[in-house]
């Protein structure tokens, strides 16, 4: 069994995910209930209360979520699974350090996906993807700000900077990500997720397998076979769709230097 504690200022919305998780996560048993910063932090001090998972509310009566997380630094071995209203900056910084969240109205498939990955005993290096989940959230705290992102990958959650990055390659619902020391990291997201995460940060995607970063661009070679030379050596070819927009993209890299 899962021990779980939910973190919700609606007494309705408490109700709606016990109920949800009775019909959908049976294996998850919820041992307390808080509807504020300051009952939380209560409960997580509780020597009795030992919780292996925390749905969390992000917003709070009396603040942010995250002032509780801080406050109960020492404590918190457990797992975290935000419940939230849609807020896109939150959405961003979940997915760049590979949190969990579930966005309300609650989805039962989604809730299930989730609580599915949660290992008893394991809190998944929790602090590390929480550091990197406020760099982006609140980066104006940050002056590190958007360098490091968390990779959920087949062996384990790795933090790499994204300057690192030189090109990520799809392979059906999985993603190669390559850094420039050669090693490379097999994630279990597609490619479009990390098109979505890091076209702000200078990559592009030049073809449905290949996304680089345009910083390692070695050689773009014209021609009806048109590629690009890595500086890893890797060549990439450049899709015939992408290659207008592609070529628009090279010339305002051009016109900036």
């Amino acid at each position: 069994m899962i021990k779980a504690v939910i973190v919700e200022d609606e007494v309705n919305g408490i109700e709606n995910l016990k109920n949800m998780l009775k019909e959908h996560c049976p294996n998850v048993e919820v041992i307390g209930e808080a509807k504020n910063n300051k009952e939380a932090i209560q409960l997580f001090k509780d020597p009795k209360i030992k919780p292996d998972l925390a749905f969390l509310d992000i917003n709070l009566p009396d603040g942010l979520v995250f002032q509780m997380l801080k406050e109960i630094n020492g404590a918190k071995d457990f797992d975290i699974i935000f419940v939230t209203a849609f807020d896109q900056y939150a959405v961003e910084a979940f997915k760049y350090s590979a949190l969990a969240y579930i966005l309300k109205p609650i989805d039962a498939d989604e809730l299930k996906q989730n609580v599915s990955k949660i290992q008893p005993g394991n809190a998944n290096k929790i602090q590390e993807r929480m550091d990197i989940f406020e760099q982006r959230y609140f980066p104006g705290n940050h002056p590190n700000a958007f360098e490091k992102m968390s990779i959920s990958a087949l062996d384990g959650i790795y933090f790499i900077s994204i300057k690192d990055i030189v090109r990520c390659e799809a392979e059906d619902n999985y993603t190669h990500i390559h850094l420039r020391t050669g090693d490379k990291i097999t994630a279990s997201k597609t490619i479009k997720s990390y098109e979505e995460l890091l076209t702000s940060a200078n990559f592009y995607r030049v073809h449905k397998s290949h996304l680089i970063n345009l910083n390692y661009m070695r050689k773009f070679v014209k021609g009806d076979g048109g590629y690009l030379i890595m500086d890893d050596g890797k060549k990439i070819e450049v899709s015939r769709r992408r290659r207008p927009a592609f070529m628009l993209k090279i010339n305002e890299l051009q016109k900036g230097i």
